[in-house]
């Protein structure tokens, strides 16, 4: 292969992994708004935190609530439509408690490689079921597994939905309460989005006590770091307070 050709082959192999990275930067990371609008982080000049939940509701909710009335902190909930339809009355709770509900997806897919077509319908049957069961439509959208694509910023567009991505994620599905309480501690800052989980996926009645335990260890301890707890709502417009 002559010189010349080594250079062009080279070229167009660092060109691909360049889009590579691109691409999978796009898709997967949360600061990242490529592919649809989105924030990973609110007002940074305020000593307040987001709580965020997703995947439910779930038989667990009420409970995870009560834990939250107990230090008087909101949280969003981001909600798949399936698991409305499922549990409509714990749906309202979560609305009649003063919390917010975003849209979490309709069954909770991975959308790599869906059809635009797909996508919308998601976040459009999640729309429905939810403002059908609580009366509330929703201003914002969190991605099921954080994965974002092609297609996802015009569903947004047409839904009026903001893409709400998060500072930390507490990955407890799969870690213990400690562990889970350590993570988010670790990435607590002024203005983080905290995203934790009020259901599992597609799951029905899913084993939620390493994150209700979690919740219990970690707000009077982000408390005493002098942190106060809002919706997202509130932590990306500061001025509505």
């Amino acid at each position: 292969m002559s010189g010349m050709s080594s250079f062009v082959v080279g070229a167009a192999g660092a060109a691909i992994t360049g889009s590579a990275a691109v691409l999978a930067r796009a898709v997967r990371s949360p600061s990242c708004a490529l592919l649809a609008p989105s924030v990973h982080r609110g007002d940074a000049a305020r000593r307040a935190i987001a709580l965020t939940f997703d995947d439910g509701p779930s038989e667990s909710t009420t409970e995870l609530m009560e834990i939250l009335a107990g230090y008087r902190a909101p949280a969003t909930f981001f909600q798949c439509g399936a698991h409305v339809r499922r549990l409509p009355d714990i749906a309202r709770q979560v609305a009649a408690a003063g919390h917010e509900i975003g849209n979490h997806s309709d069954t909770h897919p991975m959308f790599q490689f869906k059809s635009r077509e797909f996508i919308y319908r998601e976040l459009a049957a999640a729309q429905e079921s939810i403002e059908a069961s609580t009366g509330v439509r929703p201003r914002y959208f969190r991605a099921p597994y954080g994965i974002r694509w092609f297609g996802l910023r015009e569903a947004q567009r047409r839904l009026g939905l903001m893409g709400v991505m998060w500072t930390v994620i507490g990955l407890d599905w799969k870690l213990s309460a400690p562990d889970v309480v350590a993570r988010m501690l670790a990435g607590a800052a002024n203005g983080a989005i905290l995203c934790l989980h009020d259901g599992r996926a597609g799951q029905s009645r899913p084993d939620l006590r390493p994150t209700l335990e979690a919740v219990r260890q970690l707000l009077p301890k982000l408390m005493e770091r002098g942190f106060h707890f809002e919706k997202v709502t509130e932590i990306l417009c500061p001025t509505k307070n």
